[in-house]
């Protein structure tokens, strides 16, 4: 499976992005996809996942209402939307995903055998 995130920039404090993973290698629908973010210094952090196409998403507390994570099966490509975006979103984001990850692994980054290579997102104050 590999994975490349894209989407990732500089915005102030208020605005919005939408990352963009593009999957490919295994069946896209049956594939559990996250996102996670890690910023300087931090260690990576859950944001959202889901465990295949058409579930109900998982997200942290810290960007639920801000953030919606959303695939296009057609596309193979898993989108993470995100608005009013603070300071403290800073980070850089990567997706993952693996085969047969259970759902209470889900927020577990561990828990994932492939990674993107992270897509830079900055948020001015």
């Amino acid at each position: 499976v590999q994975l490349q995130a894209s989407g990732g920039g500089l915005v102030q404090a208020g605005g919005s992005l939408r990352l963009s993973c593009a999957v490919s290698g295994r069946t896209f629908r049956s594939l559990a996809v996250g996102w996670f973010r890690q910023a300087s210094g931090k260690e990576r952090e859950f944001i959202a996942a889901t465990k295949k196409s058409g579930a109900t998403p998982l997200y942290a507390d810290s960007v639920k209402d801000r953030f919606t994570m959303s695939r296009d099966n057609a596309k193979n490509t898993v989108y993470l939307q995100m608005i009013s975006l603070k300071p403290e979103d800073t980070a850089v984001y990567y997706c993952a995903a693996d085969s047969t990850l259970i759902t209470s692994s889900l927020a577990t980054a561990t828990a994932y055998d492939y990674w993107g290579q992270g897509t830079q997102v900055t948020v001015s104050s």
